[in-house]
């Protein structure tokens, strides 16, 4: 006999199961989410499902409304813009102190990892992991800045990062390879100990998400 799944990791489970559904925008802004209708869908109960979403309210990505029920949080364009500014400001003052510090060519393998794979993942026309590689690449850099109040920051932003990301591949999927050519441009600078070039390319890259807000 299968041993009954806790209350934790049935919280855990929905948990876990909307908010990837959020982030990837399977779940758009605005979109009721109902209680019953997730707890057949994965197979759990209502406590662990409310548990659920309080964690969610609490981070921002659902509202907790006495009529609706559950709505997942439309990321409004002034938001958006605010994560990219930060995101920005964050990436390019790691990325120099890579360079200040010599580090570049200790990350410079990791990076060329993430550029294969991402290139097979253009290839495939896989989304979902473009974008997990997208913050694998940039949060590869962060690290190797050292600098653990930019990680930290820049861990705060990743879902809201990443939810922009997926917002901007699924309208324009034409975006995969251009962005694939700016991570390129990106690990050239790093390379050539050029932080003011990684900015400037940061800068661009950054900007062809303002365009998807």
């Amino acid at each position: 006999m299968t041993a009954p799944i806790s209350t934790t990791a049935a919280s855990d489970r929905a948990y876990d199961h909307v908010k990837r559904a959020i982030i990837r925008g399977d779940l758009p802004g605005g979109t009721a989410i109902s209680e019953n209708a997730l707890c057949q869908e994965i197979g759990v109960s209502r406590t662990p499902v409310h548990e659920a979403f309080l964690r969610l309210a609490a981070e921002d990505l659902i509202m907790l409304e006495s009529r609706k029920g559950a709505v997942v949080r439309p990321m409004s364009p002034n938001e958006a813009a605010d994560v990219l500014e930060m995101r920005e400001a964050i990436e390019s003052t790691a990325a120099a102190r890579v360079v200040r510090d010599g580090r570049a060519a200790d990350v410079g393998p990791a990076l060329l990892a993430v550029l294969g794979e991402q290139q097979h993942a253009v290839a495939a026309g896989d989304v979902d992991r473009f974008v997990e590689l997208d913050a694998e690449f940039h949060g590869a850099v962060i690290g190797a800045s050292r600098n653990g109040i930019a990680v930290m920051f820049a861990r705060t932003l990743r879902d809201r990062q990443q939810r922009l990301r997926h917002q901007l591949m699924r309208l324009r999927p034409e975006q995969l390879q251009a962005s694939l050519d700016d991570h390129r441009a990106l690990a050239a600078a790093l390379e050539a100990g050029d932080a003011a070039r990684y900015a400037a390319v940061l800068h661009e890259h950054v900007a062809s998400h303002r365009g998807a807000l």
